[in-house]
């Protein structure tokens, strides 16, 4: 019997196959009102109050295409290096559900958006390219809330606000080999969708879901097994898990002499497992058929000649970009983990014109503190580092002048200005200072004379205490040095 990881294979079993992944992702586009009609897509409404004859599915509604629905759908395709189709159409996908007031969502099936695109990830130090085979629009169905425990006080509700929410479907080529891959795809798949603006992405609000397409094979083989679907999967570490434990899961049916069915499964967080649900559709089980209230859609290319030249530099180049600043792996993935992050680096590089010390500042102290971005400005922090570097004020000083930006939301000049926090590196002015800590400090002194050079530190501290910290300590060393013979 197979045992061991997660229960259900052991390590060495496990490592005898090779996984395949394929997983369809589901972004809800950025647009203020829904898909086919004008009601709003905004979060957190009151249940079913954001609705209309077309979102309710009423006999006799027409669907109209939002065309910020799909302009945003044409620069996702286009952020994944896909051929955008000059002719597409919306299908009808016929199913039941309660939250699907019409019977059938209107998508894409034969002939989507767009197609042939690329996403490259870097996954266990390694790059690799992941194929995408489509992506195209549908609406979204509602939302159902299952309440109670008991057989005999249970109820669902059903919430149609997000009913009609404009999505567009991700679908990847089987190229994934590892939950790792999975995760490190989707994480770079929800960059590039908030740095071209055209999803927030925000998993809570269900604006990203994903599900998972997987099977196992022997090591070498050329055949894929049989894949198990793995549905709705709303976090980026609960996929992880789920595709860790259905890999497993599937290599024990295998290693036991059974055989995998095609299905439907979910995943259970409170037990770590996958559930089989149903049987796994086939596309005629949709019905497809052409929707008859739409017309084709054909896109000029013009209109994507515009699309294209308004696009954002993608995540991809920013990397590649900031890594010719001679700035190490680990600060540009930090840098470019968000693009609100990104865009705030460059602002203050530009104004620092010191690409390690800008980054340092941002890594280290800005990302310490909650709501520093939204308290200072990017250009604060440029001329924070610019001023360090031209010896208008140290290190140390800096830190207590960011403190005090933190707390008035004052400029650094302003702060410098008022205070008088100048570093003072005057050769006579720094003379001055040191003469006195040398004649009140003889004993040290005399130790310095007779070779105990480390005692320096402490003289050095002491010119700093009676500068109140605005001493240069490079100029301070040389001159005590000097002094000291």
């Amino acid at each position: 019997m197979a045992s061991g990881v997660l229960g259900v294979a052991t390590p060495e079993e496990i490592a005898k196959y090779e996984p395949v992944i394929g997983l369809e992702v589901h972004v809800q586009l950025n647009t203020r009102t829904k898909i086919f009609c004008g009601c709003p897509t905004g979060f957190g409404a009151p249940p079913n109050t954001n609705v209309c004859p077309v979102c309710l599915g009423l006999p006799g509604a027409l669907p109209v295409l939002n065309a910020r629905a799909l302009q945003m759908a044409i620069q996702a395709a286009l952020a994944m290096h896909c051929t955008v189709n000059s002719f597409s159409r919306f299908a009808r996908k016929n199913y039941f559900y309660p939250d699907l007031p019409k019977g059938y969502q209107i998508s894409q099936y034969d002939q989507p958006l767009a197609e042939r695109g690329e996403l490259e990830i870097t996954a266990d130090g390694a790059k690799k390219v992941i194929g995408v085979t489509r992506v195209h629009m549908e609406d979204d169905a509602g939302k159902s809330i299952h309440d109670g425990f008991k057989d005999s006080d249970r109820y669902t509700y059903v919430d149609l606000n997000r009913s009609g929410t404009p999505l567009i479907e991700i679908v990847s080529e089987p190229d994934l080999r590892s939950s790792e891959e999975a995760y490190q795809y989707l994480s770079e798949l929800k960059l590039v969708m908030q740095y071209v603006g055209v999803s927030e992405c925000d998993m809570e609000k269900g604006q990203l879901r994903c599900d998972a397409n997987v099977s196992v094979r022997l090591k070498g083989a050329d055949k894929f097994g049989t894949k198990a679907e793995v549905k709705n999967l709303n976090s980026f570490r609960f996929a992880k898990m789920a595709l860790d434990y259905e890999i497993a899961r599937q290599v024990a049916v295998l290693e036991s002499g059974g055989r995998v069915e095609q299905e439907t499964r979910s995943y259970n967080v409170s037990t770590g497992e996958t559930v089989g649900m149903r049987s796994k559709e086939h596309a005629h089980d949709y019905r497809y058929f052409p929707e008859p209230d739409l017309v084709p859609l054909q896109v000029s290319d013009e209109w994507l000649g515009r699309i294209r030249e308004a696009m954002p530099e993608l995540p991809r180049a920013k990397r590649e970009k900031l890594g010719k600043l001679s700035l190490s792996d680990y600060q540009v993935q930090v840098l470019t983990a968000t693009q609100s992050v990104t865009e705030y680096f460059e602002k203050a590089n530009e104004v620092s014109g010191d690409p390690q010390g800008t980054a340092n500042w941002i890594i280290t102290e800005l990302m310490a503190l909650p709501d520093a971005f939204e308290k200072i400005a990017p250009e604060a922090v440029g001329t924070l580092v610019r001023k360090i570097n031209e010896r208008e004020i140290s290190g140390k000083m800096a830190k207590d002048i960011f403190a005090k930006m933190i707390a008035t939301g004052r400029s650094p000049q302003e702060i410098i200005d008022s205070e008088g926090l100048r570093q003072i590196s005057d050769t006579g002015a720094l003379e001055k200072i040191i003469d006195e800590v040398i004649a009140a400090n003889s004993k040290q002194v005399e130790q310095y004379k007779s070779g105990k050079t480390t005692v320096i530190g402490y003289l050095v501290g002491q010119v700093m205490k009676v500068s109140k910290g605005q001493a240069n300590p490079a100029a301070v060393n040389e001159l005590l040095k000097a002094k000291l013979g």
